[in-house]
């Protein structure tokens, strides 16, 4: 892989960040606790009973680093890019979760 393709892959410009750590509904919605199941993430509430309207939900395989830097294999991203229920609110997610590192 050329230098100027692996910089981009490995940059934060390719891919799209999850809408829902700003989203007044986070706790409570289904579409956020799928993304969490499948990032094997622990669940802000185990029994969501929002349903959203229209969620857009981006899924990339990208090249997952070691502490070394080097690429270790292939990982799957998954980010809601979009949703018809967002309601802004700013810092939900780390209110929820204060003094944890905001998921990625």
């Amino acid at each position: 892989m050329d230098d100027i393709r692996s910089e981009w892959l490995h940059s934060r410009h390719w891919r799209a960040l999850c809408i829902c750590i700003d989203c007044r509904w986070v706790d409570r919605c289904c579409a956020y606790h799928m993304v969490e199941r499948q990032h094997g993430e622990p669940h802000l509430n185990g029994n969501p009973d929002f349903e959203p309207v229209q969620p857009q939900i981006n899924v990339s395989v990208r090249p997952v680093d070691t502490d070394q830097g080097r690429t270790s294999g292939m990982g799957v991203e998954w980010d809601v890019v979009a949703c018809g229920s967002f309601s802004r609110e700013a810092g939900r997610w780390a209110m929820l979760r204060p003094g944890q590192a905001l998921p990625t």
